[in-house]
């Protein structure tokens, strides 16, 4: 089913092109968790075995396509403000113990936790709620978006390669799936329980408990 889905997903790569990259990973910045580790990887294998799409051309798109999303976020936060998004966040899958945590992640790291969020799972695409809600530079915001998404696109597209570069996988043995998928699991499990589950379940600081009351 895996092989499937990534050769359904290289196939429409070959039409889609940059725009996808650029579409998929708007959404993924955005209030749908879609995993950029399952966009940026299969292109830079398919760019890397055909020469149909240039490394370079995937980074710049996923930077641009995340920027995209986050800046919807941001605007969204911004515009509405926080009582409005924390009472109806929750339709478009942004509940309040979202929003809480990345406030807490947010004070925690301050403005340079924007670039540090686009290397982390999860706070990746809550950062753009507090950064809008208290109406953060929006060109600061834009830059440390676009260069932590454009590294972060490289270390996938660097993924990417290595594993279209093991035969076993790519002949679809379980095992190997396994190791690799286990490896991710890992990796960006330890990423999120050291770098963002401790912050955003913490208790709350004073000026985050402040602005709840």
């Amino acid at each position: 089913m895996i092989r499937e889905l990534i050769d359904w997903y290289l196939a429409t790569l070959q039409t889609g092109g940059y725009p996808l990259i650029a579409l998929l990973m708007a959404v993924e910045s955005s209030v749908v968790p879609l995993p950029s580790e399952l966009v940026i990887p299969p292109a830079a294998h398919l760019a890397y075995t055909s020469g149909k799409l240039s490394l370079v051309g995937i980074v710049l798109a996923g930077a641009l396509g995340s920027w995209v999303g986050a800046t919807a976020m941001y605007w969204f936060s911004r515009v509405a403000g926080r009582p409005l998004v924390m009472r109806f966040g929750k339709y478009v899958f942004i509940s309040p113990e979202k929003i809480l945590g990345a406030e807490r992640w947010a004070s925690r790291f301050g403005s340079v936790g924007i670039f540090i969020s686009r290397l982390l799972p999860v706070v990746r695409h809550l950062i753009g709620i507090p950064a809008g809600i208290v109406r953060m530079d929006y060109w600061k915001f834009s830059i440390y978006t676009l260069l932590g998404s454009g590294i972060w696109c490289g270390v996938l597209c660097w993924i990417g390669i290595k594993a279209g570069q093991d035969q076993k996988l790519l002949a679809g043995e379980a095992h190997r799936i396994a190791i690799w998928l286990g490896g991710a699991m890992l990796i960006l499990g330890g990423m999120y329980y050291f770098l963002v589950h401790r912050y955003m379940k913490a208790e709350p600081t004073k000026a985050t408990a402040t602005r709840q009351a």
